[in-house]
């Protein structure tokens, strides 16, 4: 045999075995398991072309144009323009074969003019369905959460406004109390007919504890509001008869010479009280 010929035989060293995937030639790859594609750089001499493949959605045909080395999930999202069937609800079938979403359309063989299956999955559909309607709820319930929220807030500033009053001594209107209470019990009524999971269970938890805090806070300033009623109404009866009598006591030990004959002079503290 020539040399020359023996020479130009010899495999170039850039090239990779066809069996253990890599480079080709003429603008080609092999893939791990052997299947010889076309290359997908821009490295590449070739031009990819588009080609129009034909998609059956039960008795209806979609001629589709899409790139040939496009994904089946790019394929996915063109066809659900044209049925209305969600991405995730799709099955894609070429050669009596559910094909994944990351499968490239010239890996698997497609050409210009291939007939390709869409099913629609109806599990897929209810899981779907059933997630979103779970997540409307969650956002609806966090919605119904931040507003009554936002009620608390007023009704907490009114409750530091009623401490700041008793700690003044001012004495407040019980019906004020009542009212605020009642305000409160309404909220936890609210949060109790909420229903949710998760993140939002926590914010419900949490209101819920908060509207519990501020209606102990105003049961106990109502008594501390109670106590101070009562001794305002003490200061008012003996105030007066206290003063009056001290002043016949230092009158009588004037005029005795500031002896007692016999007499018990009243000394009780009314402070006590």
């Amino acid at each position: 045999m020539n040399k020359d010929y023996i020479l130009r035989m010899k495999p170039n060293k850039a090239n990779k075995s066809p069996t253990g995937g890599g480079e080709v030639a003429g603008g080609w790859e092999v893939r791990p398991g052997g299947m010889l594609v076309q290359k997908r750089n821009s490295d590449c001499n070739h031009i990819v072309s588009n080609i129009k493949v034909r998609v059956k959605h039960g008795s209806v045909y979609h001629d589709v144009v899409i790139s040939s080395q496009a994904s089946f999930g790019e394929l996915k999202k063109m066809v659900a323009g044209a049925t209305g069937v969600h991405t995730q609800d799709q099955k894609m079938i070429y050669k009596e074969k559910e094909r994944d979403s990351k499968s490239f359309l010239d890996s698997v063989g497609v050409r210009d003019g291939s007939k390709i299956v869409m099913v629609e999955d109806e599990v897929s559909r209810e899981k779907r369905c059933l997630e979103s309607r779970k997540n409307a709820k969650l956002d609806k319930a966090s919605k119904e959460i931040a507003e009554i929220r936002f009620e608390v807030d007023a009704l907490a500033k009114k409750v530091g406004a009623i401490e700041l009053e008793i700690n003044g001594g001012k004495k407040v209107v019980e019906t004020v109390f009542l009212g605020l209470i009642e305000l409160l019990m309404k909220q936890l009524i609210k949060l109790d007919a909420i229903a949710a999971d998760g993140d939002v269970k926590l914010q419900r938890r949490m209101q819920v504890k908060r509207v519990q805090k501020y209606i102990e806070t105003l049961d106990m300033l109502k008594m501390r509001n109670s106590n101070l009623e009562n001794m305002q109404q003490y200061q008012k009866i003996y105030k007066e008869p206290v003063s009056k009598t001290c002043q016949k006591q230092q009158e009588m030990k004037r005029i005795n010479g500031g002896f007692n004959h016999g007499q018990v002079v009243v000394t009780t503290k009314w402070e006590t009280f």
